[in-house]
């Protein structure tokens, strides 16, 4: 296993993140450290990196260098995006930061930014055609793609922090500074031709600290249970008035707004007004939110190179695979379950009655089953259902991970937590329970079916006689202690489906 550090030093932050790269192509990111250096604050006078911010960098990028000899970061891998791509004294900067923090950096093409950003999307997100809205500090770029494939971009020379130095004079109350982004931002949009082209049905997805800080607000707002930004889904509607609270406030007021970063308080009205603009032009009903963009996009690069020529064909099982392995779960006895899991899913679909979709929840929870003996042995279906919630899953959705995370703590026994259960209601319905007690006893009992965790039994074939279940079971050697254990199942089995259990 290897340990990087990855540097993206923006317009207006920098950001380090430590990565453990797995030997088979999976990462994990283990630490992180963020400073808000606004090194492209005031250039639009003339070009020039200001002494000041060029002094807040170093400072900042020596506190990343102490970090990553402290945690024994090998390599660094440092990227500078639209600041540093447009300052006239790029050259003098680069040299004074490789001679005083050891660190080289990488100016990055807009088209490089470009396509880590979808990279990033693309390997996270299962979403075949989309248009990605990354609104950074100097710059915002738009990416537009079909088939999981890039079709265009563009990237704009004109971000959070540009945009509220370019409106913040004139006298301009608050309201009237967002008010000409949006028209400003609006005539920008309407030079890029090949955004006219674009299918009305795309989905939109917001990248960037400007839509983390969004996510927090409405989370507040709605007091939504889950702290995933990653596939956070928008309606319009519920960001408008977002939007007419916050950019009519004053700076002082913005920054006692719970939910939103102090620092980026007087660049957020900008950034909102950006996403505005960009909603009427496009006529979108709502956004999805990513939590991966360009950083991500370097991590998968180093360790998937694959993902240079290729997005990763199934995001899904990539990103489980990824927590199997970062939490040491058994992977042969994972990989029974699941199977086993599948198995019943199928034959029992004649009394389930459940659409394919459902497949992907227990499998969500059949991978991730015992992760929570990380924690603790002792109940530790427990520790999976909240390692599951707060899990950085990719591919799937929030109402998903919900479920999969009930159904993992039903695998020992019917463990759903009436009061637990309450927090989500805005996420599931009450018929999901019902969804949830079906699906979790089908994980039992697959689960009891591997329980020497030695792939005894190899299959099971299901006949439904009447009244009854009956199990039989494909065996390579003595099965009696995973029947005996699947058999403690049979109330709940019975509960669930109305039907007695019997296992062969």
């Amino acid at each position: 296993m290897e340990k990087i550090g990855i540097i993206d030093l923006g317009s207006n932050s920098a950001r380090l993140v430590i990565v453990n790269l797995f030997a088979d192509g999976h990462f994990m990111v283990i630490d992180e450290l963020k400073e808000s250096v606004r090194l492209g604050q005031d250039m639009e006078r003339d070009g020039f990196l200001k002494p000041a911010r060029v002094a807040e960098t170093i400072k900042t990028l020596k506190m990343f260098r102490k970090l990553c000899d402290a945690s024994g970061v090998t390599r660094i891998i440092a990227v500078a995006t639209e600041a540093v791509r447009r300052a006239k004294n790029q050259r003098s900067f680069l040299d004074e930061i490789q001679s005083s923090c050891g660190i080289k950096i990488r100016v990055l093409s807009a088209e490089e930014e470009a396509v880590l950003v979808y990279r990033g999307v693309i390997n996270t997100m299962d979403v075949p055609k989309g248009i990605v809205l990354e609104i950074g500090g100097g710059s915002t770029k738009i990416v537009y793609y079909n088939r999981r494939n890039m079709l265009n971009y563009v990237t704009l020379p004109f971000g959070a922090v540009t945009l509220t130095g370019l409106f913040s004079g004139d006298g301009l109350k608050p309201e009237q500074q967002a008010e000409k982004i949006e028209e400003f931002f609006t005539e920008q949009l309407k030079q890029v031709e090949w955004l006219k082209d674009v299918d009305p049905d795309v989905q939109m997805m917001g990248v960037g600290g400007s839509f983390r800080n969004l996510f927090k607000i409405s989370k507040m707002v709605h007091k939504y249970p889950l702290d995933t930004v990653h596939n956070y889904k928008m309606q319009v509607e519920d960001f408008l008035p977002v939007y007419d609270m916050i950019k009519v406030l004053d700076l002082d007021k913005k920054k006692k707004i719970k939910g939103l970063s102090a620092e980026r308080a007087d660049i957020l009205p900008a950034a909102l007004a950006v996403i505005k603009s960009f909603i009427n032009y496009l006529g979108v009903e709502s956004f999805t939110f990513s939590g991966a963009g360009l950083r991500e996009g370097l991590m998968f690069n180093q360790a998937l190179p694959m993902t240079v020529e290729k997005p990763v064909a199934d995001v899904l099982n990539y990103s489980l695979t990824t927590l199997v392995k970062y939490y040491d779960c058994d992977e042969k006895h994972v990989e029974h379950v699941v199977n086993l899991s599948i198995q019943l899913f199928k034959q029992l679909r004649v009394l389930h009655k459940f659409p394919r979709q459902y497949l992907r929840i227990l499998k969500v929870a059949a991978m991730l089953h015992d992760c929570g003996e990380r924690i603790k042995y002792y109940n530790h279906q427990r520790h999976s259902w909240y390692m599951i919630l707060n899990s950085n899953l990719y591919g799937v959705t929030h109402r998903d991970i919900v479920l999969a995370a009930f159904t993992a703590c039903c695998h020992k026994k019917e463990d759903i937590n009436m009061a637990d259960w309450a927090r989500y209601k805005d996420i599931v319905s009450e018929e999901d329970l019902e969804v949830v007690k079906k699906l979790g006893v089908m994980l039992r009992i697959a689960e009891s079916l591997d329980r020497a965790h030695s792939g005894t039994i190899k299959s099971i074939n299901c006949d439904i006689l009447g009244d009854s279940v009956i199990m039989k079971t494909e065996v390579d050697g003595d099965a009696a202690l995973e029947i005996r254990n699947a058999m403690t199942a049979s109330t709940e089995f019975r509960k669930s489906f109305h039907k007695n259990l019997e296992i062969l």
